[in-house]
């Protein structure tokens, strides 16, 4: 038994459950260490989008880190980058393909997006900065905590945008007026008053949820003030 509960305590030990739960807050990649931001504007106009913008990216990174570190003792200092982009390459184009296969639409209107992936500087600054250095299982729960780290902030702005933007939460009308309300006033009686602020759409809106999203996480954290 003692076995059993070391063994399991090295795979998600005090550390590794770390590495998972850190890029959440007090170590997130877009709102503490500000990589990623371009996709957050880009792809946050929807919650749909924003998810499974998420999940490439989890992927993505996850397995990245997991290759390039069993690949690290062999890989030459000089080519190390190329290699890196190899890899990342390779997995993007395995998500760009398995999304086209399953769903259409959303391909084609992420297409541009996923490709990107391969300049993320999350995923090459993941690369560099833990895979290079550690072992299999902890970079691959390092990219796993980093891919949600980004994803739950992505998913945070797109929510806030889809809502006062469109009035819509993934696809389903929740405020302003329905498309029958003008027909018959009793569709849609909740907060039927609102309409959806077109600004909202915009990528700049992105950027002041962003900014409102790293207000109130510094406000709430008193590790992230920055005192010098």
């Amino acid at each position: 038994m003692s076995e059993v509960a070391t063994k399991k305590e090295g795979l998600f030990g005090k550390k590794e459950r770390k590495m998972l739960i850190d890029p959440l807050n007090d170590n997130n990649p877009i709102t503490v260490q500000v990589l990623g931001i371009c996709s957050a504007l880009a792809v946050t106009t929807l919650v749909s989008k924003a998810l499974v913008m998420t999940i490439a990216v989890i992927f993505v990174l996850a397995f990245a880190n997991l290759i390039v570190s069993l690949l690290r003792k062999g890989i030459p200092k000089q080519i190390r980058m190329i290699v890196q982009l190899v890899v990342i390459a390779t997995l993007v184009t395995v998500v760009e393909l398995t999304l086209k296969a399953v769903d259409y639409p959303i391909w084609k209107e992420l297409s541009v997006y996923i490709g990107l992936i391969i300049t993320n500087c999350i995923v090459m600054g993941r690369l560099e900065a833990f895979a290079m250095a550690n072992k299999p299982w902890q970079s691959f729960l390092d990219g796993v905590g980093n891919g949600l780290g980004y994803g739950i902030i992505l998913i945070l702005v797109a929510t806030a945008r889809e809502i006062f933007g469109k009035g819509s939460f993934m696809g389903f009308q929740i405020i302003g007026p329905s498309a029958d309300y003008l027909i018959d006033t009793t569709t849609n009686p909740w907060f039927s008053w609102y309409m959806p602020n077109n600004v909202m759409v915009l990528p700049a809106a992105a950027l002041f949820v962003i900014g409102i999203i790293i207000w109130i996480q510094r406000s709430r954290n008193p590790k992230l003030i920055d005192i010098s």
